[in-house]
């Protein structure tokens, strides 16, 4: 392990890197490919059975790197505020739940007392109407249902939201939303495949539209050379 430290000059912590990749040590190699570029790191359930939290804590304390710990949390409230409290000892930056408001609530509960910042998932932007009717959820337009939960997430008390970045400038409208973090996946640079993502936008529009943090997975993790994939998407943001 390296000695800890913090950077001299602090990346542009508005993207976040997902580390979609298929154990810590690729994340290690990932993060060690991308240097100072990028100090924001997102680590998912695809990562937990291959050492994601000895590889978040590895980023967080060793490299000084924020971390986005994306578990998408839904179970009962007991249960879920167990599970945030064991993770906030971790002195992570951002955790995902789901949005139900009794679901943020519990979570607000675990993280009492700690900077870990609970952020509610709306409606996930692989989704489109026709999965949402399959799972049996209420009719209406994505962009309504999305405020709508994005509304009751924050009330219930949530720090953020995780949304679409075409819902972001909806969310941002919300009285609920001022003082809060939007954060959006399914951001693609101008040109990229969308992969796995059905609702997507440029970097730069997806912060125009009111979000805090982009989180941009395989086009920095996949490309040739990652670091210049990040720095091309860092020197494309809004100033």
């Amino acid at each position: 392990m390296s000695a800890a430290h913090s950077p001299q000059t602090p990346a542009d912590d508005r993207l976040i890197v997902a580390m979609d990749v298929p154990n810590a040590i690729a994340g290690l190699k990932l993060a060690e490919s991308l240097g100072d570029a990028v100090s924001f790191y997102k680590i998912g359930l695809g990562m937990l059975t291959g050492g994601g939290l000895a590889l978040a804590n590895e980023l967080k304390q060793e490299q000084g790197k924020r971390i986005f710990l994306d578990m998408k949390l839904f179970d009962i409230s007991a249960t879920v505020e167990a599970a945030v409290r064991g993770l906030a000892q971790f002195d992570l930056d951002f955790l995902t739940v789901h949005g139900d408001p009794h679901v943020v609530r519990a979570a607000k509960e675990g993280a009492a007392g700690t900077n870990l910042k609970i952020l509610g998932v709306t409606i996930l932007t692989s989704l489109d109407r026709t999965d949402l009717d399959e799972a049996l959820i209420k009719s209406g337009d994505i962009p309504d249902l999305v405020q709508e939960r994005a509304g009751l997430a924050l009330s219930a008390g949530a720090d953020g939201v995780i949304a679409s970045p075409q819902e972001a400038a909806l969310i941002r409208a919300l009285p609920e939303a001022t003082g809060k973090l939007i954060v959006t996946p399914g951001v693609r640079p101008a040109g990229a495949a969308l992969g796995d993502q059905k609702r997507v936008a440029t970097p730069a529009s997806a912060l125009d539209a009111g979000a805090d943090h982009i989180v941009v997975g395989r086009p920095i993790w996949a490309a040739d050379t990652p670091r210049r994939a990040a720095e091309d998407i860092l020197a494309s943001l809004p100033r």
